[in-house]
């Protein structure tokens, strides 16, 4: 039996995109492979830490900046 080929994406590139590229290479001065790899590291650390921040405040019911109702007792 024969395997089946995975289908390739194909990305479309809008303006939209190729500004966002453009700025991207211009914001992080991007010259080489790594120097890519570095801005996706401080992107997707940012976007990660973010994401996780807005979750333990929705799980806490507050935000860390604010004050709880709960008075500590020592």
């Amino acid at each position: 039996m024969a395997q089946r080929k995975k289908p390739v994406h194909k990305v479309v590139m809008t303006d939209g995109k190729r500004q966002i590229i453009a700025n991207l290479l211009s914001e992080y001065d991007i010259k080489s492979a790594n120097d890519i790899q570095e801005a996706l590291k401080d992107l997707l650390g940012g976007t990660i830490k973010e994401m996780m921040e807005t979750e333990i405040d929705t799980h806490l019911g507050y935000s860390k900046l604010e004050r709880s109702s709960y008075t500590l007792i020592l």
